[in-house]
């Protein structure tokens, strides 16, 4: 039974997709919403990689890769692309928030979900109902 519905990966990847992305693009919004100070707090991240300059723009980025990454997702659209960029930010969120709260698995587990899903759609695709189409 389980095994039938391998022939509805596409429905599901399309599923995942749109969950994944309206997250994406509902934080991303409250981010770019937030202004400069909200990307500032957002890019002092780059700081866990020993990057301190600019900390608005790096936030900036991040907001922008969630909200457009988010959106892209969900269409289907400039799929690997849009994944990478979210993939990059997650990584950044989740080392940060690692090294910040090393023993709250509660604070750094969500990016690196996250993280996992977009490598997944990295590797995947987008599947048949999208607009890049595989």
């Amino acid at each position: 039974m389980l095994k039938s519905l391998a022939k509805y990966a596409d429905i599901g990847l399309l599923i995942g997709r749109i969950i994944v992305g309206i997250i994406f693009l509902l934080f991303g919004w409250r981010e770019l919403a937030g202004g400069q100070p909200a990307w500032a707090r957002l890019g002092h991240a780059m700081s866990s990689l020993g990057i301190h300059l600019f900390p608005p723009v790096w936030g900036l980025v991040a907001a922008l890769s969630e909200f457009c990454g988010g959106i892209l997702l969900i269409l289907g659209f400039f799929f690997r692309v849009a994944a990478l960029f979210i993939t990059i930010t997650m990584l950044v969120a989740a080392i940060w928030s690692f090294r910040s709260h090393p023993h709250d698995f509660n604070l750094f587990s969500r990016p690196l979900e996250m993280l996992a899903i977009n490598i997944v759609f990295l590797f995947v695709g987008p599947g048949k109902y999208s607009f890049d189409r595989g």
